[in-house]
């Protein structure tokens, strides 16, 4: 028997739509999970510096699917951050006004000090 012939008689049996199709179908979530992990401790065996490197692959194809909804969660988060350090740059301008402020008052207090020359004080 031929291995057209053997494909022939399954066809007929089974129908057309039930021939094996190359390559894997992989549409359960645990053989997903189970084939990263095995392809992880592969590369962690091989070598440990390929591992970020495919945590970041990871993200990079996961990205597409999951970024759009992740920016919408993280939109109130972000602006939260911006305005806490927009008040924080408030915060360190006074502060950094008020802090050249009394270094010119000091300053301008020795400056004063020096022109008036060397005070003596009496002896008692």
């Amino acid at each position: 028997m031929t291995d057209e012939h053997v494909d022939a008689i399954h066809e007929e049996a089974n129908g057309p739509e039930t021939k094996a199709q190359p390559g894997w179908k992989c549409d359960d979530m645990q053989s997903k999970i189970a084939t990263v992990g095995v392809i992880v401790v592969g590369a962690a065996l091989l070598e440990v510096g390929l591992i970020p490197g495919m945590i970041v692959g990871l993200a990079a194809a996961m990205a597409p699917k999951y970024a759009p909804k992740l920016a919408d969660s993280m939109r109130p988060a972000f602006r939260s951050i911006v305005r806490g350090a927009y008040k924080f740059g408030r915060k360190a301008r006074e502060a950094a006004a008020e802090a050249q402020e009394q270094v010119q008052d000091i300053v301008a207090e020795v400056h004063a000090e020096s022109t008036q020359g060397p005070t003596t004080t009496p002896n008692a």
